[in-house]
């Protein structure tokens, strides 16, 4: 870590530094340190910025260049994947399991990666999140019953119309691709454009990720963060959506 990468002030709601102030930092390394406080990640994620370290590192904030994101409208499911949808009874619905959700993201293995970057202050910080209404999970359940196991889920931070993606998981094959997918939906079906994927990923481009400049990516941002949409749970809105519905 360069001794040059600019440490966050002490105050949760001072600016970050620009994502292209530093290039002699790591592509898309923006500051280091502060906390993870709910200011500091409003604060953050309404810039284009999150938290992204491994055990033993101080708080890294990154803003990468380019963007990955999904269109709500472009996730891309096979032919193959869609079949076994419709003959399936997996029920999706959001924010039953959050703690659930994160933990199983944290302990899923990574091809490539040794141990997680979802430390457990990290686990706290995404649960206060999701205490007061910020941050949110979809969960794929094998079948309608409330407690039918859990076969995949994604979580993530909402702020106006704009998904900040974290993690997914996978407990059975296609779970993960599931839970993108009926978030997809039902963010697309109240006219929220984007899920932020954060950094290209192979697997996410295969299910119709789509890299975009960080200017545009952050120019975008504040009409979209700004949008008069409530903090809260997404649970009773959301409802129980069978996945036979999202195989056409």
């Amino acid at each position: 870590m360069s001794p040059q990468a600019p440490w966050l002030d002490q105050d949760p709601d001072a600016p970050f530094p620009p994502p292209d102030a530093s290039p002699h930092l790591p592509e898309g390394l923006v500051a280091l340190g502060g906390d993870l406080s709910p200011a500091r990640l409003l604060n953050a994620y309404r810039h284009g910025v999150f938290p992204w370290y491994s055990p033993g590192q101080p708080i890294l904030w990154w803003s990468p260049d380019p963007r990955m994101v999904f269109r709500t409208d472009g996730v891309r499911l096979s032919s193959r994947f869609r079949r076994s949808l419709r003959a399936s009874a997996w029920v999706a619905r959001a924010d039953t399991a959050f703690g659930r959700v994160i933990e199983r993201c944290a302990d899923a293995p990574r091809p490539g990666q040794r141990g997680t970057w979802i430390t457990p202050a990290m686990r706290s910080a995404y649960m206060r999140m999701h205490a007061l209404g910020h941050a949110h999970s979809v969960e794929i359940l094998a079948g309608p019953e409330p407690d039918a196991p859990l076969v995949g889920g994604i979580y993530g931070i909402a702020l106006g119309r704009m998904f900040f993606g974290e993690s997914m998981f996978s407990d059975a094959s296609g779970g993960s691709k599931a839970a993108l997918a009926a978030l997809a939906a039902w963010l697309r079906g109240r006219g929220w454009p984007w899920i932020d994927a954060q950094v290209v990923n192979p697997h996410l481009l295969s299910l119709g990720a789509e890299r975009i400049p960080r200017t545009r990516f952050l120019a975008a941002l504040p009409a979209l963060v700004d949008s008069p949409v409530s903090a809260g749970p997404w649970t009773a809105e959301f409802g129980a959506v069978p996945l036979r519905e999202l195989s056409g």
